[in-house]
């Protein structure tokens, strides 16, 4: 198997992605609207009407469009590393006050208290531990207090499965001499339980599972509403 920088991976495969994603991986088409869903009742429950929403890994936008119908006139600050997907996005959703930002999530400055809700959707998937637990706790503090960071991807149920994945994807990438932290695409799940603690290791107040259709799972992360730095 010949591993694909993301960049490549995701830049060839962007004209049929939107039916890739509804049609063949299992859960997501409910996924995108329970996303929704969960992201209005935040927004029902909190009066943040005016706070911003950041996406994380938007791709071309398939979160959002459900989003959209339950909050119109939301503003959104897209991250995605892949230009084709984000002109994509921007085709599908020309009218609407979407940021958009090309690069890598791990180094786009995601400020501090600033979004009153923060999504991902199957994208969190492709990193090792360490990476995500940085992230989230840059998640956490560009939240406002009291807001939530939803996040819907791959996960699994047993660690020997895990441990399969990433020894699998170190293994490739010695053969191919690719480095560990270098943004190639191979499935390294973890289980939930892991993906609960390292969100509760970021600082998060609760962390609820709230849907799982086959893998795909849905995480809510709420951050404490005193929080003070």
């Amino acid at each position: 198997m010949k591993l694909e920088s993301m960049n490549d991976f995701f830049t060839a495969r962007v004209g049929g992605y939107d039916a890739h994603m509804l049609t063949n991986v299992e859960g997501c088409k409910e996924g995108y609207i329970k996303m929704a869903e969960l992201v209005e009742g935040y927004y029902l429950a909190s009066g943040e009407y005016g706070s911003p929403l950041l996406d994380l890994g938007c791709g071309t936008g398939l979160e959002l469009e459900e989003i959209f119908k339950h909050l119109p006139d939301i503003s959104i600050t897209g991250v995605d590393l892949t230009q084709t997907m984000l002109d994509r996005l921007r085709e599908k959703i020309p009218d609407k006050a979407i940021r958009l930002i090309c690069g890598s999530y791990f180094d786009v400055d995601l400020g501090t208290g600033t979004y009153g809700c923060t999504v991902s959707f199957q994208t969190m998937h492709h990193f090792s531990h360490e990476r995500k637990r940085d992230l989230y706790r840059r998640i956490y503090h560009a939240l406002k207090p009291g807001g939530i960071y939803v996040e819907c991807d791959y996960m699994v149920e047993d660690q020997a499965e895990e441990d399969v994945h990433f020894a699998e994807n170190l293994r490739l990438r010695s053969e191919q001499k690719i480095a560990e932290d270098a943004f190639f695409h191979y499935d390294t799940p973890c289980t939930i339980e892991n993906q609960i603690a390292m969100l509760e290791g970021a600082g998060f107040c609760s962390v609820e599972m709230m849907f799982r259709v086959e893998n795909t799972t849905i995480l809510v992360a709420k951050k404490k509403e005193n929080w003070n730095g």
